[in-house]
């Protein structure tokens, strides 16, 4: 499979949000990535579900929302009806995981988990394969435009290795100053998917900058 880029909105003009989708959809991205921030789990809120409502209605592409709140769980119906396709929640504000993960299949969405960067990738052995994907962050979570932890490479690394030695089919993600200098070492590293946030939207080219995140090759 060619890794996926998936742009996030975080970084996009909200004046011009439509805009913003439409260039997304007219461009080689392959997911939008949506933030839910609720300015507890993160010191940051982002938007909730009127915007994502707006977000679907004009995008062509699903929408992979990644939700920094607290008891995620509450809320996995709302985010169904309001577009959701991919929804991943954080391995540390999940106390029940595995039927977390459950109930956002239940409701025909793919299930993610993220780790935070300070947290170990092998406390998911016992749930990765109901995993379609782990969303590893390479940046603190909570604001765009922070940079890039160069541990990541290793902790996709050790992923990996979990992956295959269990027979999952779970994709890698990768969320946090992701940019043009170190996309190709990521998706050498065994990263399938790519969010892109400042590195997108605050380019001169958006367009031309996603197609050359997407033709780097493994």
């Amino acid at each position: 499979m060619s890794h996926l880029i998936a742009p996030s909105l975080l970084s996009a003009d909200f004046g011009n949000l439509k805009k913003e989708i439409e260039m997304v959809n007219m461009s080689q991205a392959d997911w939008f990535h949506l933030d839910v921030m609720d300015g507890v789990f993160v010191p940051n809120i982002s938007f909730g579900f009127p915007v994502i409502h707006f977000i679907n209605k004009y995008a062509k592409k699903p929408l992979d929302v990644h939700l920094m709140i607290i008891q995620p769980e509450r809320y996995i119906k709302e985010f169904k009806k309001a577009g959701a396709d991919i929804l991943t929640v954080h391995y540390e504000a999940v106390t029940h995981l595995h039927r977390t993960v459950h109930a956002i299949k239940n409701e025909e969405m793919k299930a993610g988990v993220v780790l935070n960067p300070h947290t170990n990738v092998f406390l998911l052995e016992d749930i990765i394969l109901d995993l379609d994907l782990v969303l590893i962050m390479s940046v603190n979570p909570g604001f765009g435009g922070q940079s890039f932890i160069e541990n990541t490479y290793s902790k996709i690394g050790k992923l990996k290795e979990l992956i295959l030695k269990k027979n999952a089919k779970t994709l890698i993600e990768v969320d946090g100053g992701v940019n043009l200098s170190n996309a190709e070492s990521l998706i050498k590293s065994g990263a399938d998917i790519l969010v892109a946030g400042n590195a997108v939207f605050k380019s001169d080219n958006p367009v031309e900058t996603i197609r050359k995140l997407k033709d780097f090759q493994s």
